[in-house]
């Protein structure tokens, strides 16, 4: 299937009831891992890529590995640009070949977040691609920094639908990334979806919702988001850790080892998360 951008692959999802796995990759091992999951499951995927991996995998260096993967694979792969903080970011990544990008400003006031995802979604769909953005906010760690967040916080933070629904009027998004109880990075506490916000979204709006702070979740808590309406999922720190076991466990193989070790620790965790979400065999 090739290259493709997120647009369609989230439509789908929608309308079947699935949600599209996001795994954010930071070097080629993890790269092969996820699209290696893909193939063996028949899923589409989205393989993204943040900012703060520029110093390990500079963008214009790593994006055409990325790229290749992706034409070279069976089933549907977006290259996606994950978590931008700003315009300029936006429009190297897209200079560089990705196919979906999403501007994160939902820290900012809503005219600001409004201001910069309009400005996007001008430099991208006239080159079909796929425009991402946040309303309400995701607490914990964004890759940046870790941000401890209280309860009282998190519910703060949670999308309110109103204003959601007169964001995607006014910026025209492709999907939308809401707030309804998941943090980024590692959970202190057990999570508690809101899921009644989340139904409430959903029939409000009609362009596919996203969940980022997707790893630790339990199994019900994916399924009941994805029955309620989320089409897309984002995953990294499970990768993370498990990458991090695989490298503790065969500490005493040669590296080439220990990096095969570590491909097939992800590859586990992307095959599980693609069956859980129901892509497999969607591609």
């Amino acid at each position: 299937m090739a290259l493709v951008n997120m647009t369609g692959m989230l439509q789908d999802a929608k309308k079947g009831g699935y949600a599209v796995p996001m795994f954010d990759v930071i070097n080629s091992d993890m790269t092969r891992a996820i699209i290696n999951a893909a193939e063996e499951k028949k899923s589409p995927v989205i393989v993204a890529y943040e900012e703060p991996t520029e110093p390990l995998s500079p963008l214009e260096i790593f994006t055409p590995a990325l790229i290749a993967e992706a034409e070279m694979a069976s089933v549907p792969v977006a290259i996606h640009l994950d978590h931008a903080r700003s315009v300029e970011f936006v429009q190297k990544a897209v200079d560089n070949g990705f196919t979906s990008v999403m501007m994160d400003s939902s820290d900012e006031t809503f005219a600001i977040n409004v201001e910069k995802t309009r400005k996007v979604v001008e430099i991208c769909k006239s080159k079909n691609i796929t425009v991402e953005s946040e309303i309400g906010h995701v607490g914990g760690n964004e890759g940046y920094a870790f941000n401890a967040i209280t309860e009282e916080e998190l519910e703060a933070g949670y999308t309110v639908v109103s204003e959601a629904v007169e964001f995607v009027k006014q910026t025209d998004v492709d999907a939308l990334a809401v707030a309804i109880g998941t943090i980024h990075g590692v959970y202190t506490r057990e999570p508690k979806l809101n899921l009644q916000r989340l139904r409430e979204l959903n029939e409000a709006i009609s362009i596919p919702l996203v969940l980022h702070g997707g790893s630790g979740l339990s199994e019900d808590d994916f399924k009941n988001a994805i029955k309620d309406g989320i089409a897309k999922v984002n995953i990294y720190t499970e990768l993370i850790t498990s990458a991090m076991k695989a490298t503790k466990a065969n500490a005493d193989k040669e590296y080439s080892e220990i990096c095969m070790a570590v491909q097939e620790a992800i590859k586990g965790v992307a095959l599980r998360k693609m069956e859980l979400f129901g892509s497999a065999g969607k591609g």
